[in-house]
């Protein structure tokens, strides 16, 4: 078996503590850009939906000012949005390089998109349900946790899954400007150094990653569907 290793995959384990460290290093920008990205993305979704023409809370100029940011950022590939917030990432995180210096431009590239997977999941809930909590006397907030948010767990699961494999992919791509992981580790070794046993592995253990997020987005989705 070891035999066997050695010969299909003699670069991947001798640089296997790399390897690890290139998993580690996307699982913590995965889990951290992520985060901040689905509390941050809920909100302004939310946001869109209660302000927007008829809506619970209606506000056309706050709907106006946030649909057209994530218009905007939504637009910026995001190998530009990398260098372009640079600066930023070195105001808050002190640095615009590694995981620290790629959190930042994850999480711009990632809210946006989250922001509307998250308005088009609320906007599948039935308005009769709406007007009916309002006749109740049900205020915005209660409206807004007990309808719109406790009636779409099905839709917003697999809106987060969505963007969990799409911010996967964006770490790969952080990793091509310096920001470690896996896409750094494919490239300076997988490519550079034409070691195809290196960007076969990481290719397989992304396969993997993008399995799980689904299997696990599915079964959520599933068991809140109506």
């Amino acid at each position: 078996m070891q035999e066997t290793l050695i010969k299909l995959m003699p670069n991947l384990l001798d640089k296997f503590p790399d390897f690890l460290e290139a998993i580690r290093d996307t699982f913590i920008m995965v889990v951290w850009a992520g985060a901040i990205g689905f509390v941050l993305g809920l909100i302004l979704g939310i946001v869109l939906t209660v302000t927007k023409p008829e809506g619970i809370l209606e506000n056309r100029v706050i709907f106006k000012i946030i649909d057209v940011i994530t218009n905007l950022f939504r637009s910026i590939p995001f190998i530009i949005l990398l260098t372009a917030l640079m600066p930023l990432s070195r105001l808050i995180m002190g640095t615009a390089i590694y995981v620290r210096g790629a959190i930042v431009p994850l999480v711009f590239g990632s809210v946006p998109f989250f922001t509307r997977q998250v308005q088009s999941a609320l906007s599948q809930i039935d308005e009769g349900l709406v007007e009916a909590a309002e006749s109740m006397g049900s205020s915005p907030w209660e409206i807004i946790t007990r309808v719109y948010l406790k009636e779409s767990i099905g839709p917003l699961a697999r809106a987060t899954t969505i963007t969990a494999i799409s911010l996967l992919g964006l770490t790969a791509m952080a990793g091509v400007v310096g920001a470690g992981g896996l896409g750094d580790f494919a490239v300076r070794y997988g490519h550079d150094r034409n070691m195809t046993d290196i960007t076969w592995a990481t290719v397989i253990i992304l396969i993997i990653a993008v399995s799980v997020i689904q299997a696990v987005g599915d079964g959520i989705a599933k068991r809140h569907a109506h």
